[in-house]
């Protein structure tokens, strides 16, 4: 079927619209990857599927797609990754993740982070890391080597899969997200077992675990999170579903459950867009152990929340521990200083 036909099923308002089928998801994904489509075919076909939304079905279709273009990580099957998606940037918020992500990794969870960078206004994870000195421009073979012997990797999306990147750029064209968003977060480079997204757009919560289970994710963690980031948040009750042997549970997880205080949101309180050296620093010196308060108990949070999703506890608040030790030991400023060292080899962009 050429594209065209494909529009008219699902643009034909709201009650005579139609979702495509599985095999016709995965047609339509092959027509716009190989640009088969031309720009006027591609920007309707978006913007019809955005206003009748993807189903369940076509966006595990559209998913397992998109996966097939590109060849996964190399990384031994006895290393249990986790994979953590950062893609809605920042604007309010520091990114807890980052230090977190570093403090599970420190604690023994190896942790391959992949993102873009691209949304006006909303800083992404990118810029900070390489403030902090940490590659963002590894190619696939290179990322998978650094998280096997260090423990965190950032993959950029656009040295991954370029097709998929290349329409994620739309959006600054278009000025609205695009079905390719929630692709990229579940896209999951290295086929890892275990699954840390997040995200804030009400309508994808449950669904986004139902195409998990669909996809055979044996274990994941989908999070309302902080501005759309996988986050757990330190100011009050996070929405969690957890996806684990096909069976989905709701949670409710605030600050108290993981055994930390409950904190204020200036606890979490980033920098204005163009400070990512000043965002760097406020990490490393958490990472250092150097603060403690909220800022510390939120980043603790969020690397025991990695640690639970790697299966380093039976449960999260056993994982708060855990965390604590790593960075109150000083083994996550090591893991830092591991991070920051020349790469492995060299790199493909500066």
């Amino acid at each position: 079927m050429p594209i065209q036909d494909f529009i008219a099923k699902i643009a034909k308002g709201p009650k005579a619209s139609k979702d495509l089928t599985w095999d016709e998801s995965k047609q339509v994904m092959k027509l716009l990857i190989e640009g088969q489509a031309t720009q006027a075919q591609i920007g309707a076909f978006l913007m019809a599927m955005r206003f009748k939304m993807e189903s369940v079905s076509e966006l595990a279709a559209f998913t397992a797609a998109a996966r097939a273009y590109v060849a996964p990580l190399s990384i031994p099957k006895e290393l249990a990754v986790v994979d953590v998606p950062s893609y809605a940037g920042k604007s309010e918020t520091f990114h807890g993740l980052i230090a977190g992500a570093i403090v599970a990794a420190a604690a023994g969870a190896a942790i391959v982070m992949h993102g873009y960078d691209g949304i006006p206004g909303r800083p992404g994870a990118a810029g900070v890391l390489k403030a902090l000195g940490i590659p963002i421009d590894l190619d696939p073979k290179m990322a998978g080597e650094h998280v096997t012997k260090k423990g965190f990797v950032y993959l950029d999306i656009g040295m991954y899969h370029p097709p998929l990147y290349r329409f994620l750029e739309m959006r600054q064209e278009i000025g609205v997200r695009n079905l390719f968003h929630p692709i990229a977060r579940l896209l999951n480079p290295s086929r890892a077992a275990a699954q840390v997204v997040g995200l804030s757009h009400p309508p994808h919560f449950e669904k986004t675990a139902e195409v998990l289970r669909m996809l055979g994710c044996p274990r994941a963690l989908v999070i309302r999170g902080v501005e759309g980031d996988p986050e757990l948040s330190v100011t009050a009750a996070t929405r969690v579903l957890e996806l684990r042997d096909e069976r989905i549970t709701p949670l409710g997880i605030s600050p108290k459950d993981c055994g930390v205080a409950l904190g204020t949101s200036r606890d979490m309180a980033g920098f204005p867009p163009g400070q990512q050296d000043k965002e760097a620093e406020l990490l490393r010196r958490i990472i250092q152990n150097q603060i403690s308060g909220g800022p510390k108990d939120w980043v603790l949070m969020n690397a025991a929340l990695l640690l639970y999703a790697a299966g380093k506890g039976a449960t999260l608040p056993a994982c708060l521990p855990i965390a604590r030790v790593a960075l109150e030991s000083g083994a996550a400023g090591r893991k830092l200083d591991e991070l920051v060292q020349a790469p492995l080899a060299g790199s493909k962009r500066g």
